[in-house]
């Protein structure tokens, strides 16, 4: 991916995009106890297929963007919560 994981721009915005999934998805963890660099699936979050569906829905309709399902670089873009951060870092239009 070409752009930068650890940007202040990025780092500024990891709590507001933690808070954004777990209003998205229900979760009944803290916003600031998401592990920035912690998987969203598997032994990190345990997201599914549907939650991710979900999480992209909120994130276009917050940051002006289309996150697309067939996204070839979806895996790595939905990594960890500082990958999906620094991906609206530098897509957002709003």
């Amino acid at each position: 991916m070409p752009h930068e994981i650890s940007s202040p721009a990025v780092e500024a915005l990891i709590p507001e995009v933690s808070a954004l999934i777990v209003e998205a998805l229900n979760l009944e963890v803290a916003a600031a106890d998401i592990d920035p660099d912690a998987s969203l699936f598997g032994e990190g979050l345990d997201l599914d297929s549907i939650d991710v569906l979900e999480v992209a829905l909120v994130v276009s309709k917050k940051y002006g963007f289309q996150m697309q399902a067939d996204d070839g670089n979806n895996e790595a873009i939905f990594a960890s919560l500082r990958a999906l951060t620094a991906h609206i870092a530098n897509h957002r239009t709003v």
